[in-house]
């Protein structure tokens, strides 16, 4: 995108590829997700499919030994996720987080190899606790 181009209307901000990486991007998203994440999970894990991705992918984004470009990405999506407004809002029944789940599934295709089984397996034991009430 040249400087003079704005930005398409359908373009998210929060997710656009050019802008993922910019490091005000990243914080301003470091910190929708700090503020948002632990909420929105609580209120959506039992009803989401997507949600091992989602905490596996939270805790990937924590990780010291995962690669900065890496975080950044997660962070935007995980900042989507958190979004109260998005492509198509969480709220409609049905179909709410299924443009959730499609960043969630971009983003594993392509920074997966990043999510070790040490980050699945967290979010599989949070989900468990959460699950039984814990």
């Amino acid at each position: 995108m040249s400087a003079d181009s704005k930005p398409s209307p359908d373009v998210n901000p929060v997710i656009d590829p050019e802008k993922a990486l910019v490091p005000e991007v990243v914080r301003v998203n470091e910190r929708r997700v700090a503020q948002g994440f632990w909420p929105k999970i609580r209120r959506v894990a039992a009803r989401v499919p997507f949600a091992p991705e989602a905490l596996s992918v939270w805790w990937c984004a924590r990780d010291p030994a995962t690669p900065t470009a890496a975080k950044g990405l997660m962070l935007a999506a995980l900042a989507y996720f958190v979004l109260p407004t998005d492509a198509i809002p969480d709220i409609l029944a049905g179909i709410g987080f299924t443009d959730d789940a499609a960043v969630f599934a971009a983003l594993v295709a392509v920074v997966g190899k990043n999510i070790k089984p040490h980050h699945r397996a967290a979010a599989r034991a949070w989900l468990d606790r959460f699950a039984s009430g814990d």
